[in-house]
């Protein structure tokens, strides 16, 4: 089994990696299944069902509006963020979906009905996880053609009910250099090569990819991340949804400019970085998965940390410190769940907050040992966190959260590397806690907006 740091850092649109990214590609993978099986053409009617988190929340995160996406033949990482919206209000009016139409080619366009063919079940759950949908296609006579279910599993990751009960990460046996799936085999790895961890994930990485096309890769995923930040920063006004919440990001940034002495308000900088990421994530913008859209901020915001306060910093730090923080990343998909759904914000936050810690602790110098226990405190401190947004909306208390963990890893990457490494409570430990954490919360506090504060806060 084998996992790049390309897919645990994808370029998608807000507000959720699991309940708008994921169902988005669910919805263009079934409609591609059509296609492929010489059913476009005969295809009269289609229905979405979603299931479990999907169904309680799904109109918060945007979830109907991702399947129409999907069903047009969008892709998250290309999909016109401004155009959306518009695409979706024709659908709504003229009732009728083009399938696959976003592709170059011709269009099967139909009768689609949303408020009927987009169908919500919030007490219903399908049997192998909580983010599950189903899609039925119906020729015309109204008789069944197609039938697929498909899990949103975190970070944007897609399997259909063929993988269930096989692994929750996309089946593949591409031969890495140095192959790990746990804490410990990383740091014997490291032992054996003399490598860091960037530099073993790096050899693991052009399994895929050229070194140059890594590194391209890389610092591409860099400048969305930074060009998320900077929107943030300049936007302002009220984020979509019922809640009426007024963004903040911009006022700060300009109050804090105007204070001066920005390294000595370093921490207050990497709050607001985070927050203005999330703000763009809860209005729908670009933003790249990191390793969910729900705890988007945390590591662009650690990124801007260190090149805007570590002196020496340049974009040789920024391919490491994404390597890095994506070596602490797949062993949090591999060994438990990124999946708020799944486990709770400890899954989505929680990993961020990991994978930003060892990604810091990897360019200040810190040794595999150093990066490795800088994870385990950043995990370790968010341990039992619950995922209550308000409203279903990825907006409170989901912003700051990711501010307050940013601070966090910086903290902990600073923390690691004043110790020597060798501390009680291993990464592989930590993370095998979180999962089974996650095992024993309850349901209501897994992204179902009926537990935590999304009941205790009054919506407006």
């Amino acid at each position: 089994m084998a996992i790049s740091v390309f897919d645990l850092f994808s370029i998608g649109i807000g507000p959720s990696s699991s309940h708008t990214v994921g169902p988005m590609r669910a919805a263009g993978m079934f409609a591609a299944r059509l296609k492929r099986d010489g059913l476009l053409a005969q295809t009269s009617s289609v229905r979405a069902e979603l299931f479990g988190s999907l169904g309680a929340t799904g109109h918060g995160h945007g979830t109907p509006k991702a399947v129409l996406l999907g069903l047009e033949g969008n892709e998250p990482h290309t999909v016109d963020v401004a155009r959306a919206e518009l695409d979706v209000e024709r659908i709504h009016g003229t009732r009728r979906i083009r399938l696959l139409g976003a592709e170059i080619g011709p269009t099967h366009e139909i009768d689609f009905d949303v408020s009927t063919q987009v169908v919500l079940h919030r007490r219903r759950s399908l049997p192998y996880h909580a983010n599950g949908m189903t899609l039925f296609a119906y020729d015309a006579d109204g008789l069944p053609m197609l039938e697929k279910t498909y899990y949103s599993v975190g970070g944007g990751f897609v399997v259909d009910e063929a993988a269930v009960g096989v692994d929750r990460i996309k089946l593949d046996d591409t031969v890495q250099a140095h192959p790990f799936r746990t804490g410990d085999e990383l740091l014997r790895l490291s032992r054996e090569t003399g490598l860091s961890i960037s530099a073993l994930m790096l050899e693991n990485e052009k399994a895929w990819r050229t070194e140059e096309e890594i590194r391209a890769g890389l610092l591409h995923i860099w400048r969305v991340m930074k060009g998320c930040v900077s929107r943030g920063l300049s936007h302002e006004g009220i984020l979509p949804g019922g809640l009426k919440v007024r963004r903040r990001a911009a006022a700060a940034a300009r109050a804090l400019r105007g204070e001066g002495d920005p390294a000595g308000r370093a921490m207050e900088w990497v709050t607001l970085y985070a927050m203005a990421v999330n703000e763009e994530n809860a209005s729908g913008g670009r933003v790249v998965t990191a390793p969910t859209n729900g705890a988007a901020g945390i590591i662009p915001a650690v990124l801007h940390y260190y090149l805007d306060f570590v002196p020496g910093a340049d974009e040789e730090g920024v391919v490491r410190f994404l390597l890095a923080a994506g070596a602490i990343g797949l062993l949090f998909k591999e060994n438990a769940s990124i999946s708020g759904a799944e486990v709770g914000c400890q899954g989505e936050v929680g990993s961020a907050c990991s994978m930003a810690a060892g990604g810091l602790a990897e360019v200040l110098g810190g040794s595999p040992e150093q990066v490795e226990n800088a994870a385990e405190i950043g995990m370790e401190h968010n341990l039992g966190l619950t995922c209550d947004p308000v409203g279903g909306l990825v907006q409170i208390p989901c912003i700051e959260r990711n501010g307050m963990a940013a601070v966090k890893a910086v903290t902990a990457a600073r923390m690691a590397l004043r110790g020597d490494g060798r501390h009680h409570v291993s990464l592989d430990k930590v993370i095998k806690t979180m999962k089974e954490t996650g095992a024993d919360m309850k349901v209501k506090y897994k992204e179902t907006a009926r537990g935590g504060l999304a009941v205790n806060v009054i919506e407006c």
